[in-house]
């Protein structure tokens, strides 16, 4: 693996879920603190500054760190865990994965179970299951105490499991949550390419809850205050058997977003991202989400409005235990981004808002 795998597996096997977000936030300060100063907001959001020739404009680049997963709700009587989803599951991605429960006591494997298919009435076998009908069993048998030996107790995280895997075409690369440890991954490596000349100030910022509600894109801007923000995420890859083809495959290069369902960007913003993107003969693909949000829904509204602009990834099968991505993708988001940045000065930015 050269250091960007490395990067790539370290972010995405670390536990984080939403509210749960510290593990995550630890790594990516090991990796920005040598080129930025690190502090955090109130609800535990990381804000990475890195100065540059100019205090202003002030220019945020944001990541979630959190990537959806569970929460225990309460263990039945027979010591199986009944659980609450924390983000967006569809039944039939979660049933028979594998999930780490994170108790005071350790960390302990369990496997999403229900009712075997067999003895499921014919009506039933059609219905996608709910995640209330489902249970995690984490070893339950006999006289076996599940809440006294491993310490579970509603309100304990729980993880997917999934390791960072490359696949038969080393370019592409099988993980959880890449929704969002890509985001936090370019984050990470704008910070250190841009050096130390761009005319102005970055934040880079790793948010916490936004698989909830986009909550810590609200707290961090409130404290970074941007003139310019970029959110940085993931989007449904549309090359596989099934999808409408739009133009997100994989290996396409950086996406730019032109809508999603909490935002439509700053016109001026992104096709100054467009013109930079051809100049410097970058791949990328225009790309539109009319479900989900991204941290730009929020950062928007800050204060008077900031022109915000989202980046993305196109990933095969978002919101399950395992996605795909392709290192191209990447590679030309990460270039795309260092190019913009260091284009943005007092006089560009200026530009985006109507005067």
């Amino acid at each position: 693996m050269d250091k960007t795998e490395l990067m790539f597996k370290e972010l995405t096997e670390a536990k984080g879920i939403s509210g749960f977000e510290d593990e995550v936030a630890d790594l990516m300060a090991s990796y920005v603190s040598d080129v930025a100063t690190v502090t955090h907001d109130n609800l535990g959001s990381l804000v990475a500054e890195k100065k540059g020739k100019s205090e202003s404009p002030r220019v945020m680049i944001a990541g979630h760190m959190d990537e959806i997963g569970f929460m225990v709700k309460n263990v039945t009587k027979e010591g199986f865990i009944k659980f609450l989803p924390i983000g967006g599951w569809w039944g039939h991605v979660a049933l028979a994965q594998r999930v780490l429960v994170r108790t005071r006591k350790g960390d302990y494997v369990g496997v999403i179970g229900s009712k075997a298919p067999h003895i499921l009435k014919p009506d039933e076998r059609k219905k996608v299951l709910e995640i209330s009908d489902m249970y995690i069993d984490v070893g339950a048998a006999g006289k076996f105490d599940v809440k006294k030996s491993l310490g579970v107790r509603p309100g304990d995280p729980i993880v997917p499991i999934s390791d960072f895997t490359m696949l038969g075409n080393k370019k592409t690369y099988a993980a959880k949550a890449w929704d969002d440890r890509i985001g936090v991954a370019t984050v990470i490596d704008v910070l250190h390419k841009i050096g130390k000349t761009h005319p102005n100030t970055v934040y880079g910022v790793g948010t916490v809850q936004e698989e909830v509600g986009l909550r810590g894109a609200r707290t961090s801007s409130n404290l970074v205050d941007p003139d310019v923000a970029f959110a940085v995420d993931v989007t449904i890859a549309t090359d596989t058997p099934g999808c409408d083809g739009a133009g997100e495959d994989l290996g396409a290069g950086a996406g730019i977003m032109v809508l999603d369902g909490s935002a439509i960007p700053s016109r001026r913003l992104r096709d100054f991202v467009i013109d930079v993107a051809e100049k410097e003969k970058i791949p990328y693909v225009l790309t539109a989400l009319s479900r989900g949000g991204t941290d730009s829904g929020t950062i928007q509204f800050n204060k008077s409005g900031v022109p915000c602009l989202t980046f993305v990834v196109p990933s095969r099968y978002i919101h399950a235990h395992v996605g795909i991505i392709h290192r191209k993708d990447y590679d030309s988001l990460v270039k795309l981004m260092t190019a913009v940045v260091k284009r943005l000065d007092a006089k560009t930015v200026r530009s985006f808002v109507r005067g």
